[in-house]
């Protein structure tokens, strides 16, 4: 479960890039593609980097 939402962002960043791809040619508007680009990498780094920081210690 771990593994399967950075691969699903992953590949929802590559679905965005190809749609700012097609802003830039101007067949989308930018404004639209550039925010789904930027959230689609935001999310990707966020789930590749989100490790537990504040562990539990366990107490006996």
């Amino acid at each position: 479960m771990q593994l399967l939402f950075p691969l699903f962002f992953f590949v929802l960043a590559l679905i965005a890039f190809g749609l700012n791809i097609l802003g830039i040619m101007q067949l989308i508007p930018i404004y639209i593609t550039l925010p789904i680009l930027f959230i689609a990498i935001h999310l990707t780094i966020y789930s590749l980097f989100n490790q537990n920081t504040y562990r539990r210690r366990r107490v006996r």
